[in-house]
């Protein structure tokens, strides 16, 4: 099981899939969501517009079109609200439906970005907690899945991913 955290752009990693931290109505946003689409250009677009949205904690895919990676995998991180609406259970759920999706994909490398911490104010040291122990939980179960790469906006938030993986 591989699994690294770096800090870098999500959008130029030559990997089989790239996870985006999308709105539930997949057409675009801002932080990694609105650099992914800009990234792959208009087809992303005209894919997510067929897909109908998705509801948070679900995963759907597209091609990755003008980006590195083949796919997109779209999921919709929960919103911050406290801690005590489930957020956990739903953040949990991005990273194993996002990791089955790959799965059946075929993809041996995929990345992550940190889903929620942005605008969605997800306090980043749970959500570093909740990403790797999920994943790896899943990789557990399926060691055939891809490595994974936990992609970092910052390094403080590479840090927190570090602390997370150390303990492994």
């Amino acid at each position: 099981m591989e699994l690294r955290a770096v800090t870098g752009d999500i959008t130029k990693l030559q990997v089989d899939a790239i996870v985006n931290a999308a709105n539930t109505s997949l057409l675009g946003g801002g932080g990694v969501d609105g650099a992914i689409h800009r990234a792959a250009g208009p087809e992303l677009l005209a894919e997510c517009r067929t897909l109908h949205g998705c509801p948070t904690g679900q995963a759907k895919a597209t091609g990755g079109y003008c980006l590195p990676a083949r796919y997109v995998i779209h999921t919709v991180g929960p919103v911050w609200h406290g801690g005590g609406h489930g957020e956990a259970e739903l953040l949990a759920d991005c990273y194993r439906n996002s990791m089955a999706l790959a799965l059946e994909l075929g993809c041996r490398t995929a990345a992550f970005p940190a889903i929620s911490t942005g605008v969605y104010r997800y306090p980043p040291d749970q959500a570093a907690r909740i990403a790797v122990d999920t994943v790896r939980r899943f990789l557990e179960e399926h060691p055939e899945g891809p490595q994974v790469t936990f992609v970092c906006f910052d390094a403080r938030t590479e840090d927190l991913y570090q602390a997370q993986l150390a303990e492994l």
